[in-house]
């Protein structure tokens, strides 16, 4: 395990270059050393949300590396790749195929879920090590052939993921419902994804879950992403009384079927969505009828832990990101540094970045306390993959005065009990 302490003392180096999204930096590159990092995230499309926070992380990355890298004793100039794989699939193999077999990366950091999976192959078959985020567990590795049966035996070689999975927010997201009084009718709906499957799998997803607690399912079904009418879905909801709506969508789906259902007169009582809720934007963009709405909680600046790159906390970073950008802080800012400090830490392990096998040795042996907790590679019960923590939330009207106007309350915290609960769910009629 990389200390702080190590970490920071070691962290002197030679400066960042950034091509792709971000120009180059001035500084010169006459050195003889030098380390070149691919990083992958969705910063248009659909998906645009969860990367919209890329270029202020990577600023912050360059700050704390503008000297360069200590690896072995050596100082290392570090040059960041940067692409946009704009939340297409296809789009995701050009780049990635980019970053491996043009850029000649010695690292690639993926930071969406299509990239995660368009590169796992190719990195597998090049030998070059990838670490990503930013999408379950369960899909990245469900959707490359591992099954729930096969997950401790199920490896690949040089791609390596750390993130929650489905299973982890069906236990969120169960336990916040019998929390409270419902008719246990859930009305589900997902995008047609490796995510969404996650999700809906019978065995590790929703579905088994559910059926356990004694909540009966109605199934909605799957959908493109491109779809924009969820008629049918109010329709069959709203027939089947269900009082409980979840499963998983993009927070532009959601804003659609939310004006449809109140176009229909549905009004569940329960609101719990993967993915669409996450966002502060997402929730605001829903006037008054976004207070309610509940979520998985996967980064919070009430985590109580420190990057290992600055010393910061999670709450320092939050506010940061608020008065550089005006913007309410989002889930994805913890995660697009914790990708970095387990990528950072991970080379300096390996003792030679241009040694692919001991990069791939360093992040399978990895134990690095991040921004959003523990990732831990050493010891993990499922290959090549750390699972992180979450808690379950209810986004609340703020309370007068405040800069924003929803606030994220956590109201579970079984699965993460470092952070406090805050408040009980609350049904949506008890809201209004």
């Amino acid at each position: 395990m990389i200390s702080r302490r190590v970490f920071l003392k070691t962290a002197g180096v030679a400066g960042i270059g950034v091509t792709g999204t971000f120009r180059p930096t001035a500084m010169a590159r006459a050195q003889s050393r030098s380390v070149k990092i691919g990083f992958v995230a969705a910063q248009s499309g659909v998906r645009a949300n969860f990367g919209e926070v890329t270029p202020w992380s990577i600023e912050r990355i360059q700050a704390a590396l503008k000297d360069g890298l200590k690896i072995g004793g050596k100082s290392y100039h570090v040059d960041i790749v940067v692409k946009d794989c704009q939340s297409d699939p296809n789009r995701s193999s050009t780049v990635s195929s980019e970053l491996v077999l043009r850029e000649k990366c010695d690292l690639i950091l993926a930071f969406d879920s299509d990239a995660a999976l368009a590169i796992g192959e190719l990195s597998d078959t090049r030998g070059l090590p990838t670490i990503s985020t930013m999408v379950p567990w369960t899909g990245w590795k469900f959707s490359r052939g591992a099954t729930p049966e096969n997950l401790t035996e199920k490896d690949f070689p040089y791609t390596f993921h750390f993130f929650w999975g489905a299973s982890e927010v069906v236990k969120n997201f169960l336990a916040m419902w019998n929390s409270v009084k419902t008719n246990k009718v859930v009305g589900t709906f997902y995008t047609d994804t490796p995510t969404g499957k996650a999700f809906a799998n019978p065995k590790t997803g929703l579905p088994g879950g559910m059926a356990q607690h004694g909540y009966r399912e109605v199934a909605g079904g799957f959908f493109k992403v491109a779809t924009d009418d969820f008629s049918n879905q109010v329709t069959t909801f709203k027939n089947a009384g269900a009082d409980i709506v979840s499963g998983l969508l993009l927070p532009s789906h959601w804003a659609t079927f939310w004006n449809q259902a109140g176009q229909a007169g549905y009004r569940p009582d329960v609101c719990t969505m993967a993915a669409a809720f996450l966002f502060p934007s997402a929730i605001t963009s829903l006037g008054p009828r976004g207070d309610g709405m509940s979520t998985e909680v996967w980064w919070t600046p009430k985590f109580p832990y420190r990057s290992s790159i600055t010393g910061k906390t999670a709450r320092e970073i939050a506010t940061e990101y608020e008065m550089t950008t005006g913007k309410q802080w989002t889930q994805p800012i913890g995660y697009a540094h914790a990708v970095w400090e387990v990528g950072l830490a991970a080379l300096q392990a390996a003792g030679d970045p241009k040694d692919k096998e001991a990069i791939r040795h360093a992040i399978a042996n990895l134990s690095v306390d991040t921004i959003v907790g523990p990732v831990r590679f050493k010891d993990t019960p499922i290959r090549n993959v750390a699972i992180t923590s979450m808690a379950g939330g209810q986004w609340r009207k703020a309370k007068p005065g405040s800069k924003f106007p929803y606030e994220l309350l956590i109201v579970y915290n079984a699965t993460a009990p470092q952070i406090p609960v805050e408040a009980e769910l609350k049904l949506l009629s008890q809201l209004t």
